[in-house]
């Protein structure tokens, strides 16, 4: 299997080496550059297309959220995965509303990263337990209040919903639950017409904004 090919693009230099380092212990991945801002990854996209982009948030020149919103005006359909600290949980949502497939904290696992890069070349959202949890804190209770009236997904549903948050693949969320793949398959869809989306990342930025997982 050929590896994953990685652009890293963040303005500190020791976190892009230490990410090149550890996705250089493993075969599936390969770095095949780096910038220090959103204008730098730009002008490399334009000479390379890797599998994945690690996206750094606060940057200067063009930072993370409005490099994620120009790639989507130019329709590159790269799967982003943001790395973030632990004062960012605005922009973070705003980022998933953009379409990242996850968020890592700087200082996660390589078991993590390697991961959640996989879950974002096969088109999933993976949000780590301690991510989803200060994505839903950082929602007021107003909006929640709001939210739980507009929403008519059953339990079931919502279950599946957050499996998907978590990167569980359909055959995972099948089994935990008891039911057959292509029922996963079908629940979705059903929460998908309900919603009003047309996939698991719009899915899990709509559940997050209204408030479902509370």
């Amino acid at each position: 299997m050929e590896a994953y090919n990685v652009l890293i693009v963040d303005d500190h230099l020791v976190v892009r080496e230490g990410l090149k380092l550890i996705l250089e212990t493993n075969d599936k991945f390969q770095v095949i550059g780096e910038a220090e801002n959103g204008s730098q990854a730009l002008d490399i996209l334009k000479a390379k297309k890797p599998d994945v982009i690690l996206m750094d948030l606060n940057m200067p020149v063009l930072n993370g959220l409005d490099t994620i919103t120009k790639l989507n005006e130019l329709k590159v359909s790269i799967p982003i995965i943001i790395l973030t600290t632990y004062n960012e949980d605005e922009w973070m949502i705003k980022g998933l509303e953009l379409g990242a497939k996850g968020y890592l904290l700087k200082d996660t696992s390589r078991e993590n990263l390697f991961r959640s890069i996989e879950t974002a070349v096969r088109g999933e959202t993976l949000l780590q337990p301690e991510i989803l949890e200060r994505v839903l804190k950082a929602k007021t209770a107003n909006e929640v209040s709001l939210s739980n009236n507009a929403t008519n997904l059953t339990e079931k549903e919502l279950f599946i919903l957050k499996a998907a948050a978590k990167g569980y693949r359909n055959k995972d969320i099948a089994f935990d639950i008891g039911i057959s793949e292509r029922t996963v398959k079908a629940h979705l869809t059903n929460i998908f017409n309900k919603m009003g989306v047309n996939s698991r990342t719009e899915a899990v930025a709509v559940a997050i904004e209204r408030g479902y997982f509370q």
